[in-house]
Parts: structure tokens; sequence; C-alpha cells
């Protein structure tokens, strides 16, 4: 590698920049605009917004992370409470919106793993879905026959005579 260099091909840049000259001794008016605007316009806004915001970050309120506290069960409402019975609906309303949420996850994670393994999804997402049947057959077994209409004291009611039906098959064996 040769130790000089070819200077006209890489020329180096100047060691000082030139300033630009003005042209005209007129101001701009763009700059007085600018400086109008900021100080009538945006540094009130500014500050007021600024000022809220610092307000509403004392009073945070997560409200997306809204935890509602265990309610008695409808099996343990004593008999014309109707509030009891209205917080127990409500209850059962969550903790269906919630089974059904953990079916979806476990049907996606399926699905995903079918789309990753490929053919051997048979071998690689054994587990999967082996969880995806157990969900699947206690949400059934919970939530199934209901229907759209479904509350409560029908969920109860099915879960009463499931488990009469298991008991009298206990007995005859």
């Amino acid at each position: 590698m040769p130790e000089d260099h070819d200077w006209e091909a890489y020329k180096v840049p100047p060691t000082r920049t030139p300033v630009s000259e003005r042209t005209t001794s007129v101001p701009n008016p763009v700059d007085y605009f600018q400086s109008a605007f900021n100080y009538v316009l945006d540094t009130p806004v500014t500050f007021i917004r600024d000022w809220i915001e610092r307000w509403q970050n004392r009073n945070k309120f997560y409200y997306y992370h809204q935890k509602f506290r265990r309610v008695p069960d409808l099996s343990q409402c004593l008999e014309g409470d109707y509030l009891c019975y209205y917080e127990a609906e409500a209850q059962w309303r969550r903790d269906r919106m919630v089974d059904q949420e953990i079916v979806e996850i476990v049907r996606e994670r399926v699905a995903a793993c079918k789309q990753r393994e490929g053919p051997n999804q048979l071998q690689n997402c054994a587990k999967e879905m082996e969880l995806l049947t157990q969900v699947t057959k206690a949400y059934q077994d919970r939530y199934g026959d209901l229907g759209y209409h479904g509350n409560a004291r029908t969920c109860l009611m099915k879960q009463k005579h499931r488990m009469m039906e298991e008991r009298k098959a206990a007995q005859e064996n």
C-alpha cells in the first residue's frame, strides 16, 4: 500500500467552514412570526398542558387493572337476598369470560405450534394438544349446554345434576 495519497482523488474538507453572508440588511419576517407565535400561543398552551399533566400524574388511576373482589357463590346467598343474587350473577359472567379467554389463548398456542412445527406437529405439539383437550373439557363440563342465555342459576343446577349422576354411578359400582 503506498504511503503517499492522491490528494486530487480524495480531497480533504476545508478546515474552516465559511460563514454565509447576508445579502440584505432587512430582518427576516419569518423570525418575527416564529417568535410571536412562540410567545403568544405555544408557551401558554405548553404551560397549561404541563400543569394538567402534573396534576393528573398525582392522581393516577389505573382503571384497566381493575380487580373485583370475589363475592359469595349463588349457593351461599340467603333466600330473598337479591343483591347477593346480582353480585353472584356478575361474578359468574366474569368467570365465564375469563374461562373463554383461557380456552382461546390455549387454542391460539396450539395453532401457533402447528404452524411452527409443520409436518411434525403430532409429536412436537402433543403437550399443547393435551392441554387444549383438558381446558375445553373443563369448559364444556361447566358451561356446555347452557346456551347464550345461560346464567349462574342454570349453571349451578347443571353442576348439581352432574354431581348427583356421579354419586349415583359411584353407588352402582
